[in-house]
């Protein structure tokens, strides 16, 4: 797939294996699985952040092969779920962080125009998420309520 705002192609990366079934020396029990993360998202992690913890500190490699459900659809289940998205709570927090540093520098032509991208990434993404029921149908992205929705 290619990148939205740029000429590369985007298409170098490696690829997770082919595999059904979790590893013999993973953790393989769906119970604490399931437990690590509703412990880790009461804590205030996200799903990714979380996967990462499973990873690295309780040796589940792919939680999808262990539970058979991604960790969002497990915090969705126990209704853990938040309001936004991970990743359109991410471009709010890098949108935010932009507004921030252009308040203090006003001649930055660039990062101004990076908040220009990083804020019609966020509009594309609010339609696509509209359109599925994720968010309300009534939601727009406005720049002085930004910190609001982030906060």
């Amino acid at each position: 797939m290619a990148r939205m705002h740029s000429k590369g192609k985007g298409t170098s990366g490696s690829s997770k294996p082919n595999n059904d079934t979790a590893p013999s020396w993973s953790e393989s029990d769906k119970g604490t699985v399931e437990e690590l993360i509703l412990k880790y998202a009461n804590e205030g992690h996200s799903s990714a952040k979380i996967g990462t913890l499973l990873r690295d500190m309780h040796a589940v490699p792919d939680v999808r092969l262990v539970m058979g459900e991604r960790i969002s659809q497990t915090l969705s289940r126990n209704n853990l779920d938040s309001t936004y998205p991970e990743d359109m709570m991410n471009l709010m927090r890098k949108a935010l962080s932009l507004i921030d540093h252009l308040s203090s520098n006003k001649k930055d032509l660039h990062n101004r125009r990076q908040l220009e991208l990083c804020e019609s990434r966020l509009r594309r993404l609010a339609k696509y998420y509209v359109g599925t029921g994720r968010i309300s149908s009534t939601w727009t992205y406005k720049r002085d309520q930004l910190r609001l929705m982030v906060e």
